[in-house]
């Protein structure tokens, strides 16, 4: 089956000039800037949820306290901002004029996998290893999606530039885990957090697909916290019946810090992947990622894991990666000053 990424879009974004004019008033540097703090907020987010799995001894029940928490906190937000309430208005005439394809609203199903993830695998690897193959992930998914036009900026060519930068985050993978490989960390492990990284890319493409057609990032964020967190109801029931439910919650507060982390960051994607492209909004998030995993692995480490060479030569080579990848952007955006 072949899914068409522009059917049910036409006149879910504005005329060209109106889109100019919403670029224009969210300046660039800003939006990476907003990019780079979100990805400090996954990267938070992964340590308390991957703490909370460790302590519920069930990860799948952590990632729904995650998801459940920053959607009762966004329910509470639309009682008191309307501009929110309004976008769904606005997103049910889009969806009834077919100007957004209704599966643009399942973004948060990513999301739910993604949190899920980090209650699996960020606990054992520690969060700059995970980190690091969340980056690929992202990379490699913005990079495809941006070509294939599903982000609302619509589609952005691969250069030279933006292909080596992929290839380098690929790379500084598998630096960054070659020792740690060696310490019987399971390869398999890392397809987990790598396949997350994707399904982000995927996320933020859809969720700004649906904050362009609501004009509301709030509304946007409750319709990921809302697919993700019914996906999630769906998973725990299942693996409950195997296994059961925990027997007691951990009485730690920040452990339960996951979800407003997550409305933070999805509705800050949500904002400015129409301006930067989910390409640049991936890379972006991936220095603000990167530059925190490290710190907490450094300052706030888990299970006694020590950060080595390997480690930190693979994230900074991830971060050139960044840079080269960028360059492409940058130098369009010259040549359209010009």
């Amino acid at each position: 089956m072949t899914v068409d990424v522009n059917a049910g879009t036409e006149g879910a974004t504005s005329t060209p000039d109106a889109s100019a004019k919403r670029r224009r008033h969210l300046p660039a540097w800003l939006a990476v800037i907003i990019a780079l703090l979100c990805g400090a907020g996954t990267a938070l987010q992964s340590r308390v949820n991957g703490e909370l799995a460790r302590e519920l001894a069930d990860p799948y029940m952590a990632a729904l306290i995650s998801f459940g928490s920053g959607l009762l906190i966004l329910l509470v937000s639309l009682t008191v901002w309307k501009p929110g309430r309004a976008g769904f208005t606005q997103l049910r005439g889009q969806l009834r004029d077919r100007r957004i394809a209704w599966w643009m609203l399942t973004g948060g199903v990513a999301g739910a996998y993604f949190v899920t993830t980090q209650g699996l695998s960020a606990g054992v690897l520690g969060v700059a290893v995970f980190t690091v193959a969340i980056v690929a992930g992202q990379t490699v998914g913005g990079l495809v999606f941006d070509l294939i036009g599903l982000g609302p900026g619509g589609r952005r060519g691969v250069t030279l530039q933006r292909a080596a930068g992929a290839v380098l985050a690929l790379g500084a993978i598998g630096w960054a885990v070659s020792s740690q490989l060696a310490h019987e960390v399971p390869l398999l492990l890392m397809l987990l957090p790598f396949a997350a990284g994707i399904g982000s890319a995927w996320q933020q493409a859809l969720n700004g697909r649906v904050r362009a057609a609501a004009d509301s990032a709030l509304t946007s964020t409750v319709v990921n916290f809302l697919t993700g967190t019914t996906a999630l109801v769906v998973v725990v029931l299942v693996h409950a019946a195997f296994a059961g439910f925990p027997t007691s919650l951990p009485t730690e507060p920040w452990l339960y810090l996951g979800g407003l982390l997550g409305c933070l960051f999805i509705a800050g994607q949500a904002i400015v992947v129409r301006v930067i492209g989910v390409l640049v909004l991936a890379l972006g998030s991936v220095a603000g990622q990167l530059a925190a995993a490290l710190a907490l692995d450094l300052f706030v480490p888990t299970h006694d894991r020590v950060v080595d060479v390997a480690t930190i030569g693979g994230t900074l080579l991830a971060i050139v990666a960044v840079g080269i990848a960028s360059i492409s952007r940058k130098r369009r955006s010259v040549s359209r000053a010009s």
